[in-house]
């Protein structure tokens, strides 16, 4: 049985309309912040891709009007089932602005699963976003994508903040350091950690770290420095060993 859903979010950025407009209506600014590898076609009824993990997803861009509206959609199933995603850009004085989202459609049977997991990310999602915007303006990341499966969400938490030196509970503000074997040292400090997921900053790069009820880690990484090329396999297999 299908069911509609709406969820709707506002919040101010530390950035102009121009600024804002490119990291959620083109692919290297939506690399920067949100999930995967993006493309962008920049105009109506072009699509907009994103690729994660080798899964790739694709809907229509409904509204491309730069500076203020984007807007897609994706193709119906069978049995109804779309979303749709709608973003609003509105400048303000003092070279900010208000990003107003709106995700909208139709879910499947397990519907109440997949909108309470889209409740949740939404608020993370766009907090990655203002700290990119805040602190990484003007540059585009390497996205990087890596996953490995755990005994459950509590061991993968606990192999998380043992990797990267973090007490238990995980909470804002800590430090975090890790050395991935043929990568720089991360060192940097915790901006986001709810139930799910935590976000580390550093000074160059966005870490998020994820983990599923079965038990299932992943890492979705922003990389804004150099020593980009083996980023990727390096931290799989850092996540590989880290859940043995």
């Amino acid at each position: 049985m299908t069911h509609p859903f709406e969820i709707e979010l506002e919040v101010s950025l530390p950035a102009s309309p121009e600024q804002v407009w490119d990291a959620i209506a083109t692919g290297p600014g939506i690399d920067s912040w949100f999930m995967g590898r993006n493309e962008v076609d920049p105009f109506e009824g072009g699509v907009a891709a994103m690729d994660t993990g080798g899964r790739r997803e694709e809907a229509m861009i409904t509204a491309y009007e730069y500076g203020a509206r984007f807007a897609t959609r994706s193709t119906t199933a069978e049995d109804g089932q779309f979303m749709a995603c709608e973003y609003l850009i509105e400048g303000r004085d003092g070279s900010s602005t208000v990003l107003r989202v709106v995700h909208s459609g139709i879910l499947g049977d397990s519907w109440q699963d997949e909108y309470d997991a889209l409740r949740r990310g939404w608020p993370f999602h766009l907090h990655v976003l203002r700290e990119y915007l805040t602190h990484f303006a003007g540059r585009t990341a390497v996205p990087v994508f890596a996953v490995a499966h755990g005994r459950s969400a509590r061991d993968a938490r606990a192999a998380f903040a043992r990797g990267l030196s973090l007490p238990i509970p995980i909470t804002k503000g800590a430090r975090a350091h890790a050395e991935p074997a043929g990568l720089p040292a991360l060192d940097g400090e915790v901006v986001w950690s709810d139930d799910e997921r935590f976000a580390v900053r550093t000074v160059d790069g966005l870490y998020t770290f994820h983990h599923g009820p079965t038990g299932l880690a992943g890492m979705f990484h922003h990389l804004f420095g150099p020593h980009t090329e083996a980023a990727e396999a390096a931290w799989q297999q850092w996540l590989t060993t880290l859940l043995r």
